[in-house]
């Protein structure tokens, strides 16, 4: 399993996906290979794929600390730890100064379900961002 396989079994889907979503992949140079999903008509937040030895990890970055109302951080963070659970497959995170949403998969999981689990953190991303506007400038 590697970010290869995955790009050219998602973009070979056209419109044959379980999800009914389309998905447009580009490979990131650099020292940890990362693979760069994109879902047609939702390109702001595209979802960031990597391989490890163990796991498949992907990560859709939703804002950055200086768009955040400080005022009401700690009721955003309340507001988190509540979505955490009832959100399937995702959970937050923060990288430096950016919120992320993110969902981990076995490397032995086959290429339906990693098209479903990008697809549930596309839809979960979509949903916090209505869920969360209150807290952000």
């Amino acid at each position: 399993m590697n970010i290869h396989t995955i790009a050219n079994h998602l973009n070979d889907l056209c419109d044959k996906s379980h999800t009914g979503l389309q998905f447009d992949c580009y490979p990131i140079d650099g020292e940890v290979e990362v693979l760069q999903v994109n879902i047609v008509g939702r390109e702001e937040i595209p979802v960031f794929v990597s391989v490890t030895e163990n796991q498949v990890l992907c990560i859709s970055y939703l804002w950055g600390e200086d768009e955040v109302n400080q005022d009401r951080r700690l009721a955003m963070f309340e507001t988190m730890l509540e979505l955490n659970i009832p959100m399937p497959l995702s959970s937050f995170a923060k990288i430096d100064d950016k919120y992320v949403i993110y969902g981990a998969l076995s490397v032995q999981s086959d290429m339906q379900e990693i098209e479903q689990e990008l697809s549930v953190l596309s839809d979960n991303c979509l949903e916090v961002i209505d869920e969360m506007v209150e807290y952000l400038k």
